[in-house]
C-alpha cells in the first residue's frame, strides 16, 4: 500500500513530500520487496530514496542549498559600538 505525507524538508525546511511504497518499480531492486521511502522537496530540489527495510540510501540528490548556508548568507553582522 502506498502512502504520502507532507513533512518539513530536512534540507531547507520547506514543504516536502514523503511517500512510502511497498512495491516500487524494479529500478530499486536492491531493497528487499522493493519497499522504499521517497522524500522529495520542490522548493530546494532535494531528493532521497531509502530502503525502508535496511535504511540504506538507494538514490539521493541535493542542489547544495542548505538552510544552514542560507542562514549564514542572510545574516547581517552589525559591529558593536564601544
Amino acid at each position: 500500500m502506498n502512502r504520502t505525507f507532507k513533512v518539513p524538508c530536512p534540507n531547507c525546511g520547506g514543504s516536502a513530500t514523503r511517500s512510502y511504497f511497498t512495491s516500487q518499480e524494479s529500478r530499486y531492486n536492491t531493497c528487499p520487496q522493493n519497499q522504499v521511502i521517497h522524500l522529495e522537496c520542490s522548493d530546494c530540489d532535494y531528493l532521497m530514496v531509502m530502503c525502508s527495510v535496511s535504511g540504506s540510501v538507494v538514490e539521493a540528490y541535493d542542489s547544495g542549498t542548505s538552510i544552514f548556508t542560507r542562514q549564514d548568507k542572510n545574516t547581517t553582522k552589525i559591529p558593536l559600538s564601544a
